[in-house]
């Protein structure tokens, strides 16, 4: 059983293919920077022989040998795909970051999958089970995935293993013990000086036989007298939960009067409850030690896969949307096709590659596919299976199974992929909102050239990633998830497309307004020669209610300024206005009457008359109160009750209003507030610090208000 890598079914350069979606397994990876996700694909890869033993591929590469700058970095920042074969299976890996500035990727494997193993640091402790990991927990609960738990790390003194698996039911399923319950018991060497413990087997509390790695190679034995006493607490709980899984309800009856249960009959119950995703089983995995054949529990862990993770075909598939309405996907080969872009990236060799999961249907090398987004046709190129860097072909893609696209050109991450002549868009996984505003300028001329296409391109990979041309502080704002998130975009914009960019402070769109009515006088008058320059106008401005832009009206009597000149002054007061006449910012909400003026027969104009209304307008505010006017927003806060104190005070500290709060139908507390855009810059990474990552925000616009004077005092003095 072990090491057996015959591929599912012969695919081209050694690629792990499928002949059905019965015979397919998705799984997707989930856990915090450092529980060892990586380490444990490279674990499974071994064991099924798609890796050496020196943990390479036969190219040379490692498994996660996929982007410079995850070297650089020392953490993943992105989805990887990794098929396996095992027992007749084909398992595809989806191994994701756990850094909570790339859940974009994460998200996409969530959508990519039908089954998550959630890993967990026992050198974490609790502390790997909350904040993310929690709310990630929850979210697949909403969708039915099923789940399980793998706790690695299991050498470091910190946490043991009963401990950290109490503390899962505890944090994750809200005390649910029947739920997060362990398949089998560690057993453990000599505890070392530095504290450390090596784990040595683990005993399976179902047939009572220990799997002894101590050796370097997994042996099966039975368990001393004396392990067979320690375990039967754990065993017992084990059936139990098992039991009240059971569709069958006799077992129950059985059970209570002493009566032995199979153990094949347990081990099928337990595998449908897993499937349901209502029993979600902890196991233990570390990485083989160096000249050992096999890792601890890797073994189990693929068996729980191959038995216990359902297929595609009984996992319930995403909506999609036709032009005649709702339709519901099965997992057909022969269906129409429908497949989504959970990816996209740039190979050097390959050029655009798009990775897809296929929901229905086929998917064949130069087909001709509809794309939901630009609503278009176009023909696909090669298909391959990834694995690493490297792209081995295939001859097709088959629904439930995920594979490589190349020079798919119009896809973007999120378009769906159907049929020509059957047409629809599969709903997209909910996104996070980037709210980290970056702004940026090219470096240099030859960087602004190149600067539009590289952002498209970065945009279109990164559906996490928005890019805001601002119309009114004319700044280009790149909004990020995180401040990991920003590097990482400016590093590959410059890598990978070539484009060097600073950033430069971001400006919030601030305006301003007179606070009460005052009177202007603009003289425009110059002789210099033939034709001079002759213009005079009086105006006087009232501000005006919020959101009545610039108001201009015409009071002039007796022909003081001609006609044909009332629209220059109009002109002249609407540029000066847009200029700003107190720190450089636009003015608003303000009604300009022109009332009076004087004109030559000769030296009057157009340019004449629109300098005298800019000069007017100036010289109206030099001797009125202007106000200084900051956007407000509504902020919405998730949060666990335990934060809703500091949020709330952070809030205030800010200058914020809290309005009110309320329950959420997810158990959390949302905070209502109005606050300045000017204090909340980076309120993404100050909120993740202060809910220990597991708060979120939205906000939206609603108003702009008058500023302190004393911080609009000091912006005018840096504006000056």
């Amino acid at each position: 059983m072990v090491g057996r890598v015959s591929a599912v079914a012969g695919g081209l350069n050694g690629a792990v293919t499928a002949g059905r979606p019965d015979d397919i397994r998705n799984v997707v990876l989930v856990g915090p920077t450092g529980s060892g996700k990586t380490t444990l694909v490279e674990s499974l890869a071994l064991a099924t022989g798609a890796l050496n033993r020196a943990g390479r591929v036969t190219d040379g590469t490692s498994v996660s040998d996929y982007d410079d700058i995850e070297f650089r970095r020392q953490r993943s920042i992105q989805l990887s795909v990794i098929p396996l074969a095992w027992q007749g299976k084909k398992i595809n890996l989806v191994d994701t970051p756990g850094y909570a500035d790339f859940v974009g990727e994460l998200r996409a494997g969530l959508r990519a999958a039908d089954a998550a193993l959630f890993v967990i640091s026992a050198g974490d402790g609790v502390e790997g089970i909350t904040g993310p990991t929690r709310l990630l927990w929850e979210e697949c609960a909403a969708v039915g995935m099923p789940r399980a738990v793998v706790i690695t790390h299991l050498e470091a003194a910190r946490a043991g293993f009963e401990d950290l698996t109490s503390a899962c039911a505890d944090v994750l399923t809200g005390g649910a013990t029947d739920e997060i319950v362990p398949l089998y018991l560690p057993t453990y060497g000599t505890r070392a000086a530095d504290g450390h413990r090596p784990v040595t087997g683990l005993i399976d509390l179902l047939s009572q036989r220990i799997a002894d790695y101590a050796a370097g190679e997994r042996r099966l034995a039975a368990p001393e007298a004396g392990q067979l006493d320690s375990i039967e607490e754990a065993r017992n709980r084990l059936i139990e939960a098992i039991i009240a899984e059971s569709e069958d309800e006799s077992l129950l009856d059985r059970y209570l009067g002493g009566e032995p249960i199979e153990t094949d009959t347990l081990i099928t119950d337990l595998e449908r409850a897993v499937a349901r995703g209502s029993f979600h089983p902890v196991l233990a995995a570390a990485p083989a030690a160096e000249g050992a054949k096999h890792g601890l529990g890797i073994v189990e862990l693929l068996e729980l896969i191959i038995g216990g993770f359902p297929p595609p075909v009984e996992h319930r598939g995403p909506h999609a949307r036709t032009p005649d309405g709702a339709r519901e996907l099965t997992c057909d080969p022969a269906g129409p096709l429908a497949a989504e872009v959970i990816k996209t990236a740039s190979d050097p060799y390959v050029g655009r590659l798009s990775v897809v999961r296929v929901f229905s249907g086929t998917l064949h090398p130069d087909d001709t596919v509809h794309i939901s987004s630009p609503d278009t046709d176009e023909r696909i190129g090669a298909l391959s299976a990834p694995f690493g860097k490297q792209q081995r072909p295939i001859e097709q893609a088959l629904a439930g199974d995920i594979a490589c696209v190349a020079k798919l050109g119009s896809a973007e991450t999120g378009d769906t992929l159907s049929s020509v002549g059957e047409p629809l868009r599969i709903e997209p996984w909910p996104m996070p909102d980037p709210l980290l505003p970056v702004a940026i300028s090219a470096r240099s001329k030859a960087d602004e050239d190149k600067l539009s296409l590289g952002l498209a391109r970065l945009v279109a990979e990164d559906p996490t990633l928005r890019l805001e041309q601002n119309l009114h502080t004319h700044q280009l704002v790149l909004w990020c998830l995180g401040e990991a998130h920003r590097d990482v975009a400016l590093e590959r914009l410059r890598t990978r497309f070539g484009v060097q960019v600073d950033v430069v402070q971001h400006r919030v769109a601030l305006r301003e307004t007179f606070a009460a009515k005052a009177s202007g006088r603009g003289r425009h008058v110059k002789q210099s020669g033939g034709h001079g320059q002759y213009a005079i106008c009086a105006i006087t401005v009232e501000p005006l209610s919020e959101g009545s832009g610039i108001e201009f009206v015409d009071k002039v009597v007796g022909g003081a300024v001609p006609r044909q000149f009332i629209a220059s002054v109009e002109k002249g007061v609407r540029a000066q206005a847009e200029r700003g006449v107190a720190a450089g910012y636009p003015l608003v909400d303000v009604r300009v009457t022109l009332l009076d003026g004087k004109a030559h027969s000769v030296d009057s104009s157009d340019a004449a008359f629109q300098t005298a209304g800019g000069l007017a307008l100036r010289d109206a505010a030099a001797t009125a109160r202007i106000h200084l006017l900051e956007p407000i927003v509504h902020v919405t806060v998730a949060v666990d009750a335990d934060h809703v104190g500091p949020v709330m005070s952070d809030l205030s500290a800010r200058r914020g209003r809290v309005t009110g709060t309320e329950s959420a139908r997810t158990g959390r507390t949302l905070v209502h507030a109005e606050v300045p855009e000017l204090e909340i810059d980076r309120y993404s990474i100050d909120l993740r610090s202060m809910s220990h990552g597991t708060g979120t925000f939205a906000r939206t616009y609603l108003r702009h208000d008058p500023m302190p004077p004393q911080l609009s005092a000091r912006l005018r003095e840096q504006s000056a």
